[in-house]
C-alpha cells in the first residue's frame, strides 16, 4: 500500500492508492476501506475503455485522432476546431468539439459514425485488462447485477464482451455513446440510465473508471467510486480528481470476492 497526498487542495491524506502488493502485506486501512466499498455493493457499473480492456492498445487512439482531424480537413473544416482540439490525442476531444460548434448536425452524426467504426476495428487488438475477466465473472457468480456506462459505443462494448464470452453478465445493461454528445461524461446520463434499468439505489452501487470524468460523473450520480489506475500518471489523475480509492491492479478486489466464496 502506499499513502501519500498529491498536493491538490481538495483531498485529504486519506486518499489510498492501492496496488496488488496490498494481497501480500496482509490487513490494514487499505483492505478495510476497499472491503467496505466491495461489500456494500450490490450493483458494478464498469467504464469500459480502461477498466475492462485497453481498446486502443494496438490501434492506436493518437492515429484516429488524427484521421478525424484530416477527415475534417479535407473537407475545408479547419476551422470548425480549435488548435488544441486538432492536437489532442484524444477522438472523443474532436468529437466534442465539432458537436460545440455544429450540435445535432449531419457533421456531428457521420464523425460520430466514423469514430465508432474506428473503435469496432481496435477491438481486434484491444487488450484485456488483467484480472478483469475473472473479476466480473466472480462477481456474476455473487449475484451481483453488472452495467457498462461508457462514452463509447455501446456496439463497440458489444462486440468485445461477445468476443470474451463476457456479455451475458452485463446485457442488456450497457450504456454508452449516442448522437448526443452533450451527455458524455462527466456529465452523469449513462450511470443514471444503469441505475434506472437495474432498479438500483446508488449507495448499494459502485462505479469503476479510470478517468478524472468518471470520478465526476459518479460523484454527480451519488454512487460510490473506484478508479483504476494502470500506471502512475492514471493514479495521480484520478487522486487529483478526488478519487479517495484507487486501485493499480485488479487483484486485491478478486482476491477479496474468492475469500467471500470460500
Amino acid at each position: 500500500m502506499v499513502r501519500r497526498p498529491l498536493g491538490n487542495h481538495h483531498l485529504g491524506h486519506d486518499t489510498l492508492l492501492v496496488t496488488s502488493d496490498m494481497t501480500r502485506t496482509g490487513p490494514g486501512p487499505a483492505t478495510d476501506n476497499l472491503g467496505r466499498l466491495v461489500s456494500g455493493a450490490r450493483f458494478v457499473l464498469w467504464d469500459f475503455d480502461g477498466p475492462i480492456c485497453r481498446l486502443f492498445a494496438g490501434h492506436r487512439a493518437e492515429r484516429v485522432a488524427a484521421d478525424l482531424v484530416d477527415w475534417l480537413e479535407h473537407r475545408g473544416l479547419r476551422g470548425v476546431l480549435t488548435d488544441e482540439e486538432r492536437e489532442s490525442p484524444d477522438p472523443h476531444a474532436v468529437l466534442r468539439g465539432v458537436d460545440r460548434r455544429c450540435p445535432r448536425s449531419d457533421l456531428v452524426e457521420e464523425l460520430e459514425e466514423r469514430l465508432t467504426q474506428e473503435e469496432l476495428r481496435a477491438t481486434a487488438s484491444a487488450m484485456p485488462t488483467a484480472y478483469a475477466d475473472p473479476l466480473i465473472r466472480t462477481w456474476t457468480a455473487l449475484g451481483v447485477r453488472l452495467a457498462v456506462a461508457t462514452n463509447n459505443s455501446p456496439r463497440v462494448v458489444h462486440t468485445y464482451l461477445s468476443g470474451r464470452g463476457l456479455l451475458p453478465s452485463f446485457a442488456p445493461h450497457i450504456y454508452g455513446r449516442t448522437e448526443e454528445l452533450r451527455l458524455l461524461k462527466p456529465d452523469p446520463h449513462t450511470l443514471v440510465q444503469a441505475l434506472n434499468a437495474l432498479g438500483a439505489v446508488p449507495s448499494a452501487s459502485l462505479f469503476i473508471g479510470d478517468s478524472p470524468s468518471d470520478c465526476e460523473a459518479a460523484r454527480r450520480a451519488g454512487v460510490p467510486f473506484l478508479g483504476y489506475g494502470r500506471d502512475g500518471r492514471k493514479t495521480r489523475l484520478l487522486a487529483d480528481a478526488g478519487a479517495d480509492t484507487v486501485v493499480g491492479s485488479f487483484e486485491p478486489l478478486l482476491e477479496l470476492l474468492r475469500h467471500r466464496t470460500r
